[in-house]
Parts: structure tokens; sequence; C-alpha cells
């Protein structure tokens, strides 16, 4: 079942939580793929009914970033939300989220604006605002849908984070749960702009993967010095390749280390073809 308004979708939910029933959500910009699969399954697994957000948030893009052409396939996520055993779709329209202000501006739009530690660095850095747009969003979807779990994927790591932070401080009461990284059976994680890589593309992304992998093997062998363990991936990169950031942090508040540690997340943020690809692996799993 597709719905559009928020009315429709809170006269059922205020059902199911009067029937009892455990509600997940999974907030997505469509386009969906086996990475998002993986997260319904888990919510299917666990709740007693699952809702799906398509919605592809105006907000959360900066300027000159890809809104217009993102892949938006509607049909085609219908069907496989409905074969994963989803109970409903939420696909609003930028309309019915934030009424006629739905501007990158906060002149005439609440906005939830997340600590400036979390933001100013990694993907905040150059994307100035798209955190502020991503938890307004995410922060109405749960008071929309009221959810008791929401999942998220692993490779949005610093959003992931973001978000944690966000319910934690808001006392927001939904349960968030991580959901590991797919990838391809070449090592690239899947993501909805890999739409947009050609076959010598995707061979070029691979690099990422490989840098994270080949990082993490070095730790194993005992290499803890930050630089040294940035080194190695210098060897992996080629004209082809456009790295935006290689950066070593705490994973649980994204602070900077001295020592790489078991609790060391790498982030990576690299361009190929001119699509900006991120990617992060735990050196302690």
């Amino acid at each position: 079942m597709i719905l559009h308004t928020i009315t429709e979708i809170r006269e059922i939910v205020k059902d199911w939580k009067r029937q009892g029933f455990t509600i997940g959500l999974v907030p997505t910009m469509g386009a969906l793929h086996n990475g998002h699969l993986s997260l319904i399954k888990k919510a299917v697994e666990k709740c007693d009914k699952v809702v799906v957000s398509i919605f592809v948030n105006p907000i959360q893009f900066c300027p000159g970033e890809d809104l217009d052409k993102y892949p938006r396939t509607l049909e085609a996520d219908k069907k496989l939300c409905e074969e994963a055993g989803v109970n409903i779709i939420f696909a609003p329209t930028p309309t019915e989220m934030y009424g006629q202000s739905q501007m990158r501006t906060n002149d005439f739009l609440t906005y939830v604006v997340p600590p400036f530690f979390y933001v100013n660095k990694l993907c905040g850095k150059s994307r100035v605002g798209h955190f502020d747009g991503v938890c307004t969003v995410v922060n109405k979807l749960f008071n929309i849908v009221q959810p008791d779990f929401a999942f998220f994927g692993q490779k949005d790591a610093q959003q992931l984070i973001i978000i944690k932070k966000m319910v934690n401080d808001l006392n927001i009461p939904v349960q968030i749960i991580p959901c590991p990284i797919v990838r391809e059976e070449s090592g690239l994680a899947l993501s909805s702009r890999n739409k947009y890589l050609s076959e010598e593309d995707k061979q070029q992304a691979l690099v990422l993967s490989r840098i994270l992998n080949n990082i993490k093997q070095c730790y194993k062998k005992g290499i803890t010095d930050i630089e040294a363990l940035k080194e190695t991936a210098y060897n992996f990169l080629n004209e082809h390749h456009e790295l935006e950031y290689l950066e070593f942090l705490n994973q649980e508040n994204l602070e900077e280390i001295k020592q790489a540690d078991d609790n060391t997340r790498v982030f990576i943020a690299c361009k190929v073809g001119g699509v900006r690809l991120i990617d992060n692996i735990l050196l302690g799993e």
C-alpha cells in the first residue's frame, strides 16, 4: 500500500498502536537496491509492521548537487517493497512534508541543526547544511510514523552517528538499529549513485574498498600510526580518482584519534567519473 499524505499514515499508525503492534521504519530516498532490502528484511524480522519512506528530500541537497537527476523509481520500488513484506510505503511530496517552505533555507522552515562538532568533518565539511536537512526530515518522519525501531545502513556512518546523537539529545522514543554495509561481489559498497557509473568507472570505484581493506590488513599486522596507514592508500590512486578525504575517527563520537585502535572507523570519500562515493570500515571487526 502506498500512502502520500501525513493524515492517512497517522490514522493507520494510530490503529496499529492501539492493537499493540511494534512498528519499524526504514527511511529511504528510493531507487532501492539490495542494501535497502537488507534493512527492510531486518525490519520485517524484528517488527510487526514495517513502513518504508520514499522521499527525495530537497533540503538535504546542497547547491549544485544532483537533486533533479537523483533516480526516482517508485513503481520498481513498490514492487520490491511488496515482495519483501512491507506494510506501507510512505511517499509524500515535498509540499506535503514542508508546505510551501520547501527551500534550502531556515528563513521560513524550522530545522533540526545537529552539533557543529559532528558535522564539520567528513561529508559535512563539503556539504554545508546537508545534515541539517537530514536531521530535519528524519525527525519529521519519526514524528509522523512514531516507530519503535528505525533501521539505517552503516555505509552512511556519519549520518548514523548524527541521528543517534539527535535521538539521544531530543529524547525521541525510537531505537536506532544499525545495519551492515552490503557490497557487490567485487567489494563495491551498494549505493543509489552507483547507477551513474560506467562499467569502467565501476572498476575504478573499487579503489575505495581496496584502500580500506588494505589499511585494515596493515592495522592487523600491528601498524597503528595513522600517517603511516594513510600513506598506504596513495599507491591505489590514479588520474581517475579525486580523493576528498581519508579520515580515522572514533566510531562512537567522531573524535579525532592519535593512534588507530579497534574502535577506529576509517572513512573515505572519492569522486570517480564525477560521481561522489563514500565508504568506511571498522578496524576492530
